[in-house]
C-alpha cells in the first residue's frame, strides 16, 4: 500500500447541487474527476465500444429504467416497483444467461435452498458452492486457535478462492455473490472468470442490511462517525458472565 497522500477526488464530499455529472450545463468543484479526468473518462468510455461490454451495459441500464413505473407521467415522481431478486432475474434473462452461479455463505444455506428453487423455476440452471467447501481448517491460513469463532475446536476456513474456480470450472454465465463476508466477497471477485452481482451482503448485527448503521450514524451508531469504529473490542466474555447462572 502506497504511503502518499492522496489529494484529487472524492464524490462523495462534492456539496455542488447542480452537479455536472447530472446535467450538462452543471458544475462540480475542483476535484471533480467530470472536469480534471478527461483522459480517464475517454479510456472508459472506449470499453463501452466493445461489443459484449455495450450491451451488459445498454441492459444494465435499460432494467435500472424499468425498475420505475408510469415514467410517462408529468411531473414524474419515482414509484419503484421491482424487488432486487425480480431484478436478477429479469436482467439475467434479458442477457441469455442459462447457467448461474451461487456463491454462498454456509449460514444462509436454507435461503440459498430456496433461491435455487426460484431460479430454477424461472428457467435457470444454478451450480452453488458454500463458502465450507473443502472442509480445510483455518489453520491452513495462519490462524490461532483464540482467533477463530468456536475456540477449542475444529473450524473450516470461508473458501472464497475455491468457490470462484469451481463456477470457473462450470463455465457460468453469470455469478450471484450470497451473504459473503468483508474480504471473502474480495476474493471471489477476484478470482472469479464471469461477471458476477451482489444480491446480498453480510451484516449479522443488522440482519444483512448496512446501511442501518449509516442511517443511524448520527444516534445509535454515532461512536462510527467520531472515529471509534473498532477501536475498543467488545468484551464478550465479561458482558455474557454478567447473565451466567451463580453455582
Amino acid at each position: 500500500m502506497t504511503d502518499k497522500v492522496w489529494t484529487g477526488m472524492n464524490c462523495a464530499k462534492c456539496k455542488v447541487s447542480d452537479k455536472i455529472c447530472r446535467k450538462p450545463d452543471g458544475h462540480g468543484p475542483e476535484f471533480c474527476p467530470s472536469q480534471t479526468r478527461r483522459q480517464i473518462i475517454d479510456q472508459a468510455l472506449a470499453e463501452y465500444d466493445r461489443p459484449r461490454v455495450q450491451e451488459f451495459a445498454r441492459q444494465a441500464s435499460i432494467q435500472e429504467g424499468e425498475c420505475f413505473a408510469n415514467r410517462h407521467l408529468k411531473p414524474y415522481v419515482m414509484q419503484p416497483v421491482k424487488t432486487r431478486l425480480l431484478e436478477l432475474i429479469e436482467f439475467a434473462r434479458e442477457m441469455g444467461y442459462r447457467r448461474l452461479g451461487l456463491a454462498f455463505c454456509a449460514g444462509v444455506a436454507q435461503e440459498a435452498g430456496v433461491l435455487t428453487e426460484v431460479l430454477e423455476n424461472n428457467g435457470f440452471e444454478v451450480v452453488g458452492v458454500a463458502c465450507k467447501v473443502g472442509g480445510v481448517p483455518k489453520e491452513r491460513i495462519g490462524l490461532k486457535d483464540d482467533e477463530k469463532i468456536h475456540l477449542g475446536q475444529h473450524e473450516s476456513m470461508c473458501n472464497p478462492i475455491a468457490q470462484a474456480m469451481l463456477l470457473n470450472e462450470a463455465q457460468t454465465d453469470f455469478n450471484i455473490a450470497f451473504r459473503l463476508c468483508v474480504g471473502h466477497d474480495s476474493l471471489f471477485f477476484n478470482y472469479a472468470e464471469s461477471l458476477t452481482t451482489v444480491l446480498a451482503v453480510k451484516d449479522r448485527v443488522t440482519g444483512h442490511n448496512p446501511m442501518a448503521a449509516l442511517y443511524t450514524v448520527h444516534s445509535y451508531h454515532q461512536k462510527l462517525k467520531k472515529g471509534g469504529g473498532g477501536s475498543q473490542p467488545f468484551d464478550n466474555m465479561r458482558f455474557f458472565d454478567r447473565f451466567a447462572p451463580s453455582e
